[in-house]
C-alpha cells in the first residue's frame, strides 16, 4: 500500500466537481480571481459557489482605518473623562457618541475578522 504524502493527508477535498462554462465565463472567472487576492483559483471558485461573493480587502488601508478609529476612540474617552469630572450634564451626549463609535467598530471588526480568515 502506498503511503500518502503530507499534502495528500492535508487535502481532504478528494471529490472533483466539473462544470461547463463558455470561454467568456471562464475569462470572467479569471478576471475576478485575479482581483480577489485569493491564493488559489480552486479556493476562489469554492468561495464563489458557497458564499456567493468575494470581497478583496486592501489590508494596509484597513489597518490604517482601524488605527485611526482607535485614535478617535481614545480621544473621545479622554474628553469624556475630563468633562465628566466637572460636569455630568453631557452624559446623554456621551452615550450617543459611544453608540455611534460602536456602529463604526462593528463593521471594522467584521472586516478585520474576514481578512484574518482569508489568510488561513
Amino acid at each position: 500500500m502506498r503511503r500518502k504524502t503530507n499534502k495528500q493527508q492535508k487535502n481532504k477535498r478528494d471529490i472533483f466537481l466539473k462544470i461547463r462554462v463558455t470561454e467568456e465565463e471562464l475569462e470572467a472567472f479569471k478576471r475576478k480571481y485575479k482581483s480577489s487576492g485569493m491564493r488559489t483559483f480552486s479556493g476562489f471558485v469554492r468561495a464563489m459557489l458557497l458564499d456567493g461573493y468575494i470581497v478583496h480587502f486592501n489590508e494596509d488601508k484597513l489597518h490604517e482605518i482601524y488605527r485611526l478609529a482607535t485614535s478617535i476612540s481614545n480621544n473621545i474617552n479622554q474628553i469624556i473623562v475630563q468633562v465628566s469630572r466637572n460636569d455630568n450634564s453631557f452624559d446623554s451626549d456621551f452615550a450617543e457618541i459611544k453608540e455611534k463609535m460602536a456602529q463604526i467598530w462593528q463593521p471594522l471588526n467584521f472586516f478585520t475578522c474576514k481578512v484574518l480568515q482569508l489568510r488561513h
